[in-house]
């Protein structure tokens, strides 16, 4: 069986990863996308201590990004006379996806609007380099090439996905992830073993991505339990990011398949938290694709009907 695997982001694992940061930027102009909370305001200062201020800071991502707030904000880069070298994309996915569009806009919003609709002017695109600094562990966002991107006024979703996309660096510290609340934390551990579980029955499988994808999905089913009530546990936080990586190492190679697009019009519809909706039809597909239950049989060769990938 002829197969490929690649993944370009070269990835900083381990508590107090954030204080490599400053060296990763250079002396590059940087923009800082993140979330305009204390948490968040605090890392803000630690990073402009070390590195500078930022060219600009957009501190108001929303979950689920939206057209309109996409084209405001987009805009704003468009403002500043000094342009950034490189995106730091500090926060979870709703943030990571925004930084990409934000990458690939060159300040005007138009023109991912229309690629993303037309899949015409790819041409008009930029690629300002990102650097990933993911705060859940659940995304994957930081080792993939694509975001996703609401149009939440007509009830559709589209995946933005350009090879340039791939964030440069992703920097995974779990002392980020302390403290972070229950249910944002099962929401983000659910996704995660969603990118693992339908990386293993997707028509795309590989044993690259099958070997990332049993890791991932093993170590969210141990874990996720267990952190569930001890938030506070760099040990649990630890083994719940690298699980959540090598989920995102699976699905970059293979894209999601169908618990992801049904989980869409759940969220559009009734608000539900991406996980969350993802979680519903796991049980319900898992049956359906007649996979064994044991994860140790997971990513074997045995001719079981495959899931076609979405992105």
């Amino acid at each position: 069986m002829a197969w490929t695997y690649s993944n370009p982001v070269r990835i900083e694992f381990g508590a107090d990863s954030f204080d490599k940061l400053p060296a990763l930027i250079g002396k590059r102009a940087y923009a800082l996308v993140t979330y305009g909370e204390p948490f968040f305001d605090e890392l803000e200062r630690r990073l402009r201590a070390a590195a500078g201020p930022s060219v600009l800071t957009i501190r108001d991502v929303a979950p689920n990004p939206d057209y309109r707030l996409l084209t405001e904000q987009t805009a704003r880069f468009a403002g500043h006379a000094k342009q950034p070298e490189v995106i730091i994309a500090l926060g979870g996915g709703s943030v990571i996806d925004s930084a990409k569009v934000f990458a690939a806009a060159g300040g005007d919003f138009a023109t991912v609007k229309t690629y993303l609709e037309t899949q015409q002017g790819a041409e008009r695109l930029s690629a300002i380099p990102i650097i990933a600094v993911p705060t859940t562990a659940g995304t994957g966002s930081e080792v993939t090439c694509w975001g996703t991107v609401w149009d939440e006024a007509n009830g559709k979703k589209y995946s933005l996905a350009r090879p340039s996309l791939y964030p440069t660096h992703a920097v995974i510290d779990p002392r980020l992830m302390l403290g972070k609340p229950q249910l944002l934390t099962i929401s983000t551990g659910l996704d995660a073993l969603s990118h693992a579980l339908e990386s293993i029955w997707n028509v795309n499988n590989n044993p690259v991505s099958a070997n990332h994808a049993v890791a991932a999905a093993r170590g969210v089913l141990d874990v996720l339990p267990k952190l569930a009530n001890d938030l506070g546990n760099l040990e649990l936080r630890s083994r719940m990011a690298q699980a959540a990586l090598f989920a995102g190492l699976a699905f970059s190679n293979t894209k999601t398949a169908i618990a992801h697009s049904l989980s869409y019009p759940i969220t559009l519809r009734h608000g539900v938290q991406h996980g969350i909706a993802c979680s519903f039809s796991l049980p319900m597909v898992l049956r359906s694709s007649r996979l064994p239950r044991s994860l140790a049989s997971f990513g074997s060769t045995s001719r079981t009907p495959r899931a076609a990938a979405t992105a």
